[in-house]
């Protein structure tokens, strides 16, 4: 995987540079974005020899749980704004090393 991770903008630059990624050819619902990011997953996937995934299966293994982190941040900040609370450190507990984690747990 290191060895991919090396060689990442290469093939990322090599698959944008495919006709099939031209701006003339967007489809708002069939060829976006999410098909872009999707197809170029799945190549790298089969360069591995690893079974490839559909849009439901990434959507349920990556973006999902992405959404309901960034979700609970959102509702955070939105209590924060709208009652004008803040945090501190209570003088007599440990500090905690991994930012924000202890706060959405």
């Amino acid at each position: 995987m290191y060895g991919l991770l090396k060689q990442w903008d290469k093939y990322l630059g090599d698959f944008s540079a495919s006709e099939v990624w031209l701006p003339h050819r967007y489809e708002e619902h069939s060829h976006n974005c999410y098909t872009y990011a999707l197809t170029f997953i799945n190549c790298v996937l089969a360069a591995q020899g690893k079974k490839q995934m559909n849009k439901n299966e990434f959507t349920e293994r990556f973006v999902i749980p992405q959404t309901r982190k960034a979700s609970k941040y959102i509702t955070v900040y939105q209590e924060i704004a709208e009652n004008y609370f803040y945090i501190v450190d209570h003088p007599d507990q440990p500090k905690n090393n991994s930012e924000g984690d202890s706060l959405l747990q």
